[in-house]
């Protein structure tokens, strides 16, 4: 029992999941940083509202804090757009940038006896009318 254990603790899908757990989390924090040290400043000094928690009104004595939700909006729309511009983005340049398209499949080739240009599936030379397999 303790040698299967180890064999499922030693496969690799496990551990590639732990480092991916552990590096997810690094960059969440990378990530959050981004977006609470550089990204919400940016956009108070722009706004000249650095927080929306102080929003609410009232309802029958019931009070709704919608500035919390602006500033949940807010805080999601920055870190989705600074993972789509900061990771997606170069991830896919460097993607397509490796992709080497495959050489498209020859329309011509080449006579035996002079040497010239044909369709692929001509059966005769059409500069020389010498039989083509």
């Amino acid at each position: 029992m303790i040698k299967e254990f180890k064999q499922f603790l030693l496969r690799g899908n496990v551990v590639d999941l732990s480092v991916g757990v552990v590096v997810g989390a690094a960059f969440g924090t990378v990530v959050s940083a981004l977006v609470s040290d550089l990204l919400t400043p940016l956009i108070s000094a722009v706004a000249k509202a650095p927080d929306f928690g102080g929003l609410s009104f009232v309802i029958n004595g019931s009070k709704f804090m919608y500035g919390h939700f602006i500033n949940a909006v807010v805080s999601f729309i920055l870190v989705a757009a600074s993972v789509f511009f900061f990771v997606v983005k170069p991830i896919n340049v460097l993607i397509s940038k490796s992709r080497k398209e495959p050489p498209a499949d020859p329309t011509v080739k080449k006579c035996v006896e002079c040497m010239g240009e044909i369709p692929i599936n001509a059966k005769r030379c059409m500069h020389c009318a010498q039989v083509v397999i």
